[in-house]
């Protein structure tokens, strides 16, 4: 993927993530693993870990994206197989995450809509995000306002920092979708 923009200090280039990315994918990450529920992870992964998910994400086809602001690493986005059966081959599920110094800046804005740009041309027709719902949740409006719709709640299925839960369904058709 070329990159879409020049990533000037306010504009974010997106582009293919590289190797030389995952530090700093790895330590946007950890920061929610630790600070939010955005994941119900409760270990950050390590390096070794993502570097075996991009090769597993690239082996497979699919996107990993990386928003790049000056030179730097301000967010990321890929997707990956929803399930792994023959059947589901046209759906994938997207994850975003933004640099916690960069929230609200538009990472986001910029990220969604080039993944799925990216899954489109690949062929994948349907895409799944499943956003763990927290005290604020902008996934939510983020995918909303790309034309995802909720499909589905899954009650207190997450425990972390001492309380459950929720994980919202939210689901676009792309490409030709299910025709």
């Amino acid at each position: 993927m070329e990159p879409t923009t020049t990533g000037d200090e306010s504009t974010p280039a997106i582009r293919a993530c590289t190797e030389d990315d995952l530090p700093a994918v790895q330590r946007i990450y950890s920061h929610y693993v630790l600070h939010g529920t955005a994941t119900f992870e409760t270990l950050p992964p390590n390096l070794g870990d993502w570097q075996r998910k991009l090769a597993e994400i690239e082996e497979v086809g699919l996107p990993f994206l990386v928003a790049t602001i000056a030179g730097e690493v301000a967010g990321y986005a890929f997707c990956s197989r929803w399930r792994p059966r023959p059947a589901y081959r046209f759906t994938v599920e997207d994850s975003i995450y933004v640099a916690p110094e960069r929230v609200g800046q538009g990472i986001g804005s910029k990220l969604l809509p080039a993944l799925l740009a990216e899954c489109e041309a690949i062929g994948a027709r349907q895409v799944i995000a499943v956003i763990a719902v927290g005290d604020i949740t902008p996934s939510l409006g983020l995918h909303a306002r790309f034309g995802f719709r909720e499909v589905g709640r899954l009650t207190s299925v997450g425990y972390k920092f001492d309380r459950w839960l929720d994980t919202v369904l939210m689901q676009k058709a792309i490409g030709r979708g299910a025709s």
